[in-house]
């Protein structure tokens, strides 16, 4: 899945990800940041590891809005964009190396460890992955297949769309 975000990415410059269509209508650069935004959140979610994004990265990419947005409104987010693509690009490619470092040298036993139990808190309770966790909550492998992967792969879909 980590290929199609770089061969999107090869595909579009500056102009084309922060491109606002019309109102209501968010940009490609939301819903770049927000995945990998995300997906550096719930790494730390899963391995208890802090976060990649931070003051530094947020000068050197320069999003116009520093959140990765889940809890806004579509009026908010729609003026995200990304100041400096290349430094996106080198951000993203942090991210996803980090997970797959971690993935290659992971003990399969830890996927069934459970990272948040039920009952869930609403942030956790509104989303895809609580309808598919086990009575005991979410697990690490719950957390890959639906913070990750799924999540990745909705997204993807709307650069794709939107592309």
């Amino acid at each position: 899945m980590f290929s199609l975000y770089e061969d999107a990415l090869a595909s579009m410059d500056d102009t084309h990800v922060n491109h606002f269509e019309r109102e209501g209508v968010l940009p490609i650069a939301f819903s770049l940041f927000h995945y990998v935004n995300m997906h550096d959140a719930s790494y730390m979610m899963l391995t208890g590891t802090t976060p990649i994004w931070n003051d530094e990265w947020q000068q050197r990419v320069g999003v116009t809005v520093n959140d990765h947005g889940k809890h806004k409104t579509v009026d908010e987010m729609i003026h995200q964009r990304i100041g400096d693509l290349d430094a996106f690009t080198e951000y993203m490619r942090a991210v996803y190396s980090r997970t797959l470092d971690w993935l290659a040298s992971m003990n399969p036993a830890d996927l069934d460890r459970v990272v948040i139990a039920r009952p869930f808190p609403p942030q956790i309770a509104s989303t895809f992955s609580a309808r598919v966790a086990a009575d005991h909550g979410l697990t690490v492998l719950d957390g890959i297949e639906c913070w990750l992967y799924q999540h990745g792969l909705r997204h993807m879909g709307e650069i794709e769309l939107a592309r």
